[in-house]
């Protein structure tokens, strides 16, 4: 049998960002994961915005987590050698003369925001009521998650296979799962979490999105510009055009409904042609509250969680799984905000 202190089920950024944390800790650690192309993660623009709502209020515990964000990805970057976290400004077109008002006479002063001197991207975009400046950042998932999976491969951390719910044991020290023993098993897998019995109780919210990859001749920014849809600059001259909520579907693929929604928004934005070149989607593992979920079954200890970090995934994910960390090697207090046991 093969021993390991946590087995990890999913290797989005909620199963990275975890299993990094507890093999610096000097875990023994096994990820499960089947690198399934359209999971949340890998779909993402892995956008950092600092701001949430229409009052553009500082999203929650953000001066904690974006520093400490920052830091993890540069560690990451460093050891992995590719390029993961860039900051970048967020060019927010006002749709209407009343959200405009609603930025000049927002109730919180903040330094995520400011206007700007002057309108950029006059020839390209529609932005007749002005634009707001969001100091934001991306988070290279493209890179990240397969770099980091060679990563895995490397510590022998790694087990590339789809996970078989069928094949779990629970014995009285801990789970076994094929020729794995381990103490804990921490889920990790988006979604993939609302379908087990374990955690019935948990009020997800799952939601769909879908995005464009789309060419802009003649545009070339590092900045994501935002106005009902949010272009993100990727590589090669394309943009990330994305993304849409659907509450109620029947899979997780592409669908010709929501491309002409995504198209309609494009055309409210940009006054030039644009050229689709992808088309993607993906299914958001989103708790109720819009707070992560972490912790252990009340009646099954050795049945953990780690999700639910829902569209600010990528700002929440290093500190809160640093913080599950702690509380499973130092035996730190969960934060009641995040601890699974506010849905027993």
């Amino acid at each position: 049998m093969k021993k390991a202190d946590y087995l990890i089920i999913g290797q989005g950024i909620a199963g990275t960002m975890l299993s990094w944390f507890l093999l610096q800790a000097g875990k023994k650690v096994i990820v499960i994961d089947d690198a399934k192309s359209n999971s949340a993660s890998r779909v993402a623009a892995g956008i950092i915005n600092p701001v949430s709502g229409r009052r553009f209020e500082p999203a929650w515990m953000y001066d904690t987590i974006y520093p400490f964000a920052k830091d993890t990805y540069s560690q990451l970057s460093a050891l992995l050698q590719v390029p993961v976290f860039t900051e970048r400004q967020l060019w927010t077109v006002f749709p209407s003369a009343q959200m405009r008002e609603a930025f000049l006479n927002k109730t919180t002063v903040n330094d995520y925001t400011e206007l700007p001197a002057a309108l950029k991207y006059e020839a390209f975009l529609d932005q007749p009521f002005g634009a707001a400046i969001v100091n934001g950042a991306t988070v290279n998932l493209r890179s990240l998650l397969p770099v980091y999976r060679l990563y895995l491969i490397e510590q022998e951390a790694l087990l590339e296979t789809h996970f078989d719910m069928a094949a779990l044991e629970i014995s009285s020290t801990g789970i076994i799962y094929g020729d794995i023993e381990a103490d804990k098993i921490i889920f990790c897998d988006g979604v993939a979490t609302t379908a087990l019995s374990f955690f019935k109780s948990v009020k997800f919210l799952p939601n769909k999105g879908e995005v464009l990859l789309v060419k802009v001749p003649g545009l070339e920014t590092t900045d994501i510009i935002k106005k009902g849809i949010t272009l993100v600059p990727q590589e090669n001259g394309v943009f990330w055009a994305g993304s849409s909520f659907v509450w109620d579907y029947e899979d997780d693929h592409p669908t010709a409904t929501q491309r002409e929604v995504l198209e309609q928004r494009l055309g409210q934005l940009l006054k030039v042609p644009y050229e689709v070149v992808g088309h993607l989607s993906a299914v958001r593992p989103s708790g109720n509250d819009r707070r992560p979920i972490a912790g252990f079954h009340p009646n099954y200890p050795a049945i953990g969680i780690f999700n639910g970090l829902g569209t600010k995934g990528c700002s929440l994910a290093p500190f809160m799984a640093a913080h599950f960390r702690d509380v499973l090697v130092a035996n730190a207090p969960l934060m009641p905000e995040i601890a699974l046991q506010r849905y027993f």
